[in-house]
């Protein structure tokens, strides 16, 4: 190793064993290449451009874990963006926004993103914001075509004509196809999942999924529950899996049966 060159920490590698790519979509030249820098530096593999055209050029030809996604862009907004980052990819999504307003970031949160950050922000924050979403997500690059069913691994928890392994953070039908999540759906349904029949309430969610419960306001929570609610849908059950209890919280009922009326 050269001098002065610094070693890949696990927060640095994905679970491929590969180096973390990240794409930075920023249309200030000065912010771009401060971020890129940085990221370069923390021992990621970064590319900056700056508008639309530019990531969808860059998505094609390479596979990202993450997006730094500015919401502020020129042609294209970021939210309309950051919708089609998600009908085609995995990848973790970051927003970077000026804006203060929150409908605005709640709305990059519906949209399928797993955190943002406020500029003006330090570059430590940023930092700090990757890595938790590395860690807490699942970044394998761009989806591939369903396979063919294939029986899923054994164990875990089925319901509903669903079956979720913990331990691989993979959630499967009964056929066997997975249902991709994002890093923060998969958060919640690791909750739900160790507090199946338990009410949970919204601030609770907020610290066992993101560690802090300040870190999101509650509105950003009951989104998170929509979204996955909306995977869930089966035969019309989805509001029975995660029921919404009045004032509580969110309670997870992993009895419901199968859409044909037979246990899972």
């Amino acid at each position: 190793m050269a001098a002065g060159q610094k070693s890949m920490t696990t927060d640095d590698v994905s679970r491929t064993g590969r180096a973390i790519h990240i794409l930075v979509v920023e249309d200030d030249h000065e912010i771009n290449a401060l971020i890129t820098r940085f990221l370069r530096k923390s021992n990621y593999i970064a590319v900056g451009v700056g508008n639309g055209r530019e990531m969808d050029a860059a998505m094609a030809g390479q596979v990202f874990d993450l997006v730094l996604l500015d919401l502020l862009l020129p042609e294209e907004n970021g939210l309309d963006l950051c919708r089609r980052i998600r009908a085609t990819s995995d990848a973790c999504i970051i927003m970077v926004t000026a804006l203060a307003e929150v409908t605005d970031r709640v709305a990059g949160l519906e949209l399928g993103a797993d955190d943002y950050v406020s500029k003006p922000f330090e570059l430590v924050e940023l930092g700090a914001r990757i890595r938790a979403v590395l860690r807490r997500g699942q970044p394998s690059g761009v989806v591939a075509p369903p396979p063919a069913p294939a029986p899923a691994p054994a164990g875990g928890l089925r319901f509903a004509g669903w079956r979720f392994e913990p331990e691989r953070r993979l959630l499967y039908t009964e056929s066997g196809v997975r249902m991709a999540l994002t890093g923060a759906e998969t958060d919640l349904m690791l909750v739900f999942y160790r507090h199946a029949g338990q009410v949970v309430t919204r601030r609770q969610l907020i610290a066992l999924t993101r560690g802090d419960e300040d870190a999101i306001d509650e509105r950003a929570i009951d989104l998170l529950v929509s979204r996955l609610r909306r995977k869930l849908a089966q035969g019309g059950r989805q509001l029975e899996l995660i029921r919404t209890v009045r004032g509580d919280g969110y309670l997870f009922d992993s009895d419901i049966p199968a859409a044909d009326g037979g246990r899972s």
